[in-house]
């Protein structure tokens, strides 16, 4: 067994002890994604930004992203669509994740005002002004974690 597996079990007997005491387990902290940037850069020398899923203080995920094109990293993230820039930092809500075409989508929706629109998450590369995963495989286990842990919260971090 990895190491991963004796958390899952230490966690399994403390909700126990919770239980064997007449108390509820206190509840795991909810999974969400965050989109941080990175001094990293893919070979065409767009930068990486790199996504994790997180859950608490656990990373249970993480990939390499595109968000903005290269030369659009300085441009204004919130309220210039078109720019090519990345996406603005804050919170977003999380859509599941849906066919579209040969691809999958996965909706984002800012919690703050912006004029930026249609935004997700898809393959493609780069990243124009969504969060782009340049593998196609990496974005389908992408979609079952976020499935699988009911994630419905984004934090895009500043550079």
């Amino acid at each position: 067994m990895g190491s991963g597996s004796g958390r899952v079990l230490g966690s399994g007997l403390l909700a126990l002890g919770w239980l064997a005491l007449g108390a509820p387990a206190p509840a795991a902290p909810a999974a969400e994604l965050q989109l941080r940037p990175s001094a990293q850069r893919f070979a065409s020398g767009d930068p990486i930004w790199w996504l994790e899923l997180r859950q608490g203080d656990q990373r249970l995920g993480r990939w390499a992203a595109a968000t903005g094109l290269r030369a659009s990293q300085a441009a204004d993230r919130r309220w210039t669509p078109g720019n090519g820039a990345p996406l603005p930092p804050g919170a977003y809500r999380v859509g599941r994740p849906e066919p579209w075409g040969r691809d999958l989508w996965i909706d984002l929706a800012p919690l703050f005002r912006t004029s930026r629109s249609g935004l997700g998450i898809h393959n493609c590369f780069p990243g124009v002004g969504c969060i782009c995963l340049p593998k196609k495989p990496e974005l389908e286990q992408l979609a079952a974690l976020i499935r699988r842990y009911g994630v419905n919260r984004l934090e895009v971090l500043a550079r």
